[in-house]
């Protein structure tokens, strides 16, 4: 069985954005073939929850430093150059998978 990629979608308040990303990841992901776990959260709990996970995705600009790959993600709800975001989704996580 593929090895399961756990990503962190995170906004700004932890509520809205990231709630419609997360939709649009796991629609991608599954379409995609690849086996997700995803876990919600903010901006500010990206430090603590990036050792938890293979990918971050971001709704608002980070600024932070991070030892994963980050991914913006906000086209998924804007459109804007959402082709694109997908695509940069589905290489990182089979690129997390073959790891």
């Amino acid at each position: 069985m593929a090895k399961e990629v756990k990503i962190l979608v995170a906004c700004g308040s932890g509520v809205a954005t990231s709630t419609v990303a997360q939709e649009s990841v796991k629609k991608i992901c599954k379409d995609a073939g690849i086996p997700i776990k995803v876990t919600k959260g903010t901006i500010s709990e990206i430090p603590n929850k990036q050792n938890t996970v293979d990918v971050v995705m971001v709704t608002t600009n980070y600024r932070g430093q991070i030892d994963k790959p980050l991914i913006k993600v906000f086209g998924l709800i804007s459109g804007i150059g959402k082709e694109k975001i997908e695509q940069e989704i589905i290489a990182t996580c089979k690129a997390v998978m073959e790891a």
